[in-house]
């Protein structure tokens, strides 16, 4: 795929704008994954950043269950599950549901008819391994759709009245208006007021991360290199792109920020 001219590289963001970094709101699998794992220089990275008092908030597609248990073992100030669904504090706190859903057996209910419905014109399609442990949203394996097979399932599910997005692992149906800068915001907005818009940047590698890099709410966004296979279909794309990609990426972005804060202290 040819490169997005809009696209400028991590080394063009000046020292000043990265010192003023102080929370990294990112995306997980393929941002911090590398081919599905976490590397020992991706948690080291983690920990170099905490050391710096950069706060790192995981923002992930990822289920409710899923994130729960491994927010709490990550050097991480919380995490976002469900693509904006639900709120992990640090330490253990209880989760906060940001998608308000008055029945949640009816709610899951409604997601499966709608599921099956998918199933009729794509009987391939099957339910992911976390789906049980989900509250606010229902996924399915995104490998081996077309393109044109996932254009063709986002209009399906707006018809049903709901949502639809995908990652590089799963597609999601999901209430409309559910995404990951407004379960954002909103965190930000009640638990992280401290954090203004020039502290933050967004980091993402794919179409559920896409609203993440809406330069109207957060300026400074970083995609991995593994985004420019997706960047044709994104309506926001990211301000910078590092030369690496998935996790490496993510350490790319580490190494600016932690060498700016040092040259202007």
């Amino acid at each position: 795929m040819s490169r997005d001219l809009s696209l400028a590289p991590l080394s063009e963001v000046s020292s000043i704008c990265l010192s003023k970094i102080r929370l990294i709101a990112t995306d997980m699998d393929g941002t911090l994954t590398r081919r599905g794992k976490f590397t020992p220089a991706l948690l080291q990275a983690l920990e170099d950043l905490a050391a710096d008092d950069v706060k790192v908030l995981i923002v992930t597609g990822r289920s409710a269950g899923w994130v729960s248990g491994l927010s709490s073992l990550m050097p991480v100030a919380g995490a976002i599950a469900e693509n904006g669904g639900l709120y992990f504090p640090p330490g253990n706190q209880k989760p906060v549901v940001l998608t308000p859903i008055p029945d949640l057996a009816q709610h899951r209910q409604h997601l499966a008819t709608t599921f099956e419905n998918l199933q009729t014109k794509f009987p391939q399609i099957q339910e992911s391994t976390d789906n049980r442990f989900r509250l606010t949203d229902w996924t399915f394996d995104v490998a081996g759709l077309r393109e044109d097979e996932l254009q063709t399932l986002d209009n399906l599910c707006q018809q049903m009245g709901w949502g639809f997005t995908y990652s590089n692992v799963q597609c999601h149906i999901k209430p409309q208006g559910q995404d990951k800068a407004v379960g954002l915001l909103q965190v930000l907005r009640e638990y992280l007021p401290q954090y203004s818009s020039e502290q933050i940047v967004t980091v993402g590698d794919s179409p559920n991360d896409e609203s993440l890099f809406d330069r109207r709410y957060f300026p400074v966004s970083v995609g991995v290199a593994n985004v420019l296979e997706y960047v044709n279909r994104l309506k926001y794309q990211p301000a910078y792109i590092t030369t690496a990609a998935e996790g490496e990426g993510f350490c790319e972005l580490s190494s600016y920020i932690l060498k700016s804060l040092h040259i202007s202290s």
